[in-house]
């Protein structure tokens, strides 16, 4: 199982900001979009990731003001990235350690995708209950 199968499952299109996006627009664009996390480009490469945690971290740092900067000064850079060959579990591994939530898949130097730990936890537990179905019809067919 590898990260080819999650985007397969997903649209491509991938909202993704430029860095001279200010926070208060990034903000906006979080809650509008009801996400977690964008990726924050700098002309076609992966910058950044900007997050919640970001804006929280912004304003604990930088109060009101920091509504005003751009996320390319409180993203968080480089962005720990993914190919579309790598493992699932690997890549769930990989969230567990760096403690973060958004990767950004990459291919040729440009993003292809950006998966969540949900898009990977609901493609897993999806393949369990295949798996277990298939033995379920298995053990009543014997």
């Amino acid at each position: 199982m590898t990260i080819e199968a999650i985007l397969q499952t997903k649209s491509a299109d991938v909202t993704a900001v430029p860095r001279t996006t200010t926070v208060a627009e990034a903000v906006k664009l979080l809650a509008d979009e009801r996400i977690g996390a964008v990726p924050v480009l700098d002309g076609d490469t992966v910058a950044g990731i900007f997050s919640e945690r970001d804006v929280i971290h912004a304003l604990a740092t930088h109060g009101a003001a920091a509504l005003d900067q751009e996320i390319g000064d409180v993203m968080t850079a480089p962005a720990i990235t993914v190919s579309r060959a790598e493992a699932v579990l690997g890549a769930l591994s990989l969230m567990t350690r760096r403690r973060i939530r958004h990767l950004p898949v990459i291919e040729g130097g440009r993003m292809i995708g950006f998966i969540s730990i949900g898009d990977l936890v609901k493609y897993r537990i999806d393949r369990i209950e295949a798996d277990a179905e298939a033995m379920r019809s298995y053990i009543q067919s014997a």
